[in-house]
């Protein structure tokens, strides 16, 4: 027993000189800023708030915290999660000596005399000595496959809240736009009346009626494409609250107040270490690592102390009544030899794994911090779009009043009308398309700068 006392405590002296080497953190560089934007995105970092902080609108919140709890991708996550806590657990009780109660019994009889009975109530025991921090190697790389399922489902909550917000507002906008365009069928029904009176008066002709409900059929058929459009969305919002099609609440458009994200003063451009993808793609270059550490101790020696403990009354060639402790300890120690082959090419595939999960850490940071820009780029050109847009509008609406005083008043046709008509339209429209392409780019500028989640 002394000896494997002394084998054991050896072995503990060598496990501090192993091969086992703890993964450092990757250091992230600061990234190039877009060159083209203007300096004030350029100061400092601001981390993006909390989802219930950017998306202040009570039926939003409302869709939000049903998705947050309802989601299937979401739930599919939870229980990925769930088994990797549970082989992580698994890893850290390979550490402690295994147990085995195995009692046997049996009775013996010599040509009918008296029957003799025997019996073992051993418990057994094995260990192995982490000599070279495979054990180790093992519970590290669980342990961050299970750190990337966790910033799997944080990628996923982003991304959930994310296409939600965009799908809601995207309701907003076709709402507003639904709106207008039924504003514009009453003026083209207006116009038609008056263009068919003004005919009946001999100052306009047929061709001109026939102008003016070719464009009210038009606009009909837009007010219809709309409506589908809202019906889609809706439906799509329903699946990501895993809920059946039904209509959606939403805000009215001019009781909107915006997304709260402030781009006037400081953007977080310099460090994107909070994005669940960036951290995601690190615990694969970790896990990697470890995979190589596990890789090489392979190669080496592997302790294992085994005894056994209990009660018998089988003693060799006997049996004695009542029985005696049984005591017994042995340890082995295995070194591979004819494996060696095989140990090299998995040492070979776990450094080709490594190398790629460098790489796509690298490419994860690239286009994290292409997003970034994108978003910065799409936010500071809507707000001076809209301003230029809404002059369009006023411009167009002027045009079209005078048109329909010239054509009223003079001999004017009524395709100066109809062209004025047609540009007001669309510039309406397309001003409610540039107000959701400025809260589409705040959408994306919160998830790019990793959606309010936290580093662990």
């Amino acid at each position: 027993m002394k000896h494997i006392l002394s084998i054991a405590a050896s072995a503990l002296l060598l496990s501090s000189c192993s091969i086992y080497s703890s993964y450092k953190q990757t250091e992230i560089a600061p990234l190039t800023v877009d060159p083209y934007q203007d300096t004030t995105y350029r100061d400092t970092i601001r981390v993006a708030p909390q989802w219930n902080q950017v998306f202040t609108d009570v039926n939003l919140q409302t869709l939000l915290t049903k998705a947050l709890t309802s989601n299937i991708d979401l739930q599919i996550a939870s229980l990925s999660i769930e088994q990797s806590e549970a082989l992580l657990r698994t890893a850290r009780l390979a550490y402690l000596p295994s147990f085995m109660l195995a009692p046997e019994g049996g009775v013996m009889s010599l040509d009918k005399s008296k029957a003799s009975y025997s019996y073992n109530l051993p418990v057994n025991a094995q260990w192995e000595i982490d000599l070279f921090g495979k054990l180790r190697n093992s519970k590290e790389q669980t342990r961050s496959a299970l750190l990337q399922t966790r910033e799997y489902k944080k990628l996923l909550q982003t991304q959930v809240i994310a296409a939600l917000a965009n799908n809601y507002y995207t309701l907003v906008m076709l709402d507003k736009q639904l709106q207008i365009t039924q504003e514009c069928v009453a003026n083209q029904k207006q116009n038609l009346d008056v263009i068919i009176a003004m005919k009946e008066a001999g100052m306009q002709t047929e061709a001109a009626v026939n102008q003016a409900s070719a464009n009210l059929y038009n606009v009909q058929a837009s007010e219809k494409d709309i409506q589908k459009q809202i019906r889609i969305i809706e439906n799509a919002i329903s699946l990501l609250i895993n809920e059946t099609p039904e209509r959606i609440t939403r805000t009215d458009f001019s009781q909107i107040k915006g997304i709260p994200v402030q781009l006037n003063d400081e953007v977080a451009v310099v460090s994107l270490s909070n994005r669940p993808d960036v951290r995601q793609a690190e615990y694969a270059l970790r896990e990697s690592f470890y995979g190589v550490n596990a890789a090489r101790s392979a190669f080496y020696p592997s302790l294992t102390l085994g005894g056994t403990a209990g009660w018998t009354n089988s003693a060799g060639g006997f049996i004695s009544n009542p029985g005696q402790l049984l005591l017994s300890a042995i340890g082995s120690l295995t070194q591979p030899l004819f494996n060696r082959g095989i140990n090299q090419a998995n040492l070979k595939i776990s450094k080709a794994r490594y190398e790629q999960s460098k790489l796509q850490f690298h490419q994860t940071l690239l286009s994290a911090g292409v997003e970034v820009n994108d978003a910065l780029v799409l936010c500071q050109n809507s707000q001076s779009k809209l301003i230029i847009r809404q002059k369009q509008v006023e411009a167009n609406q002027r045009a079209l009043d005078n048109s329909l005083e010239l054509m009223k008043h003079s001999s004017n046709t009524y395709l100066d009308v109809l062209y004025a008509e047609i540009t007001l339209l669309q510039s309406r429209l397309v001003s409610v398309s540039d107000w959701f392409e400025g809260v589409q780019g705040k959408i994306t500028l919160y998830k790019a700068l990793g959606g309010g989640s936290t580093p662990e």
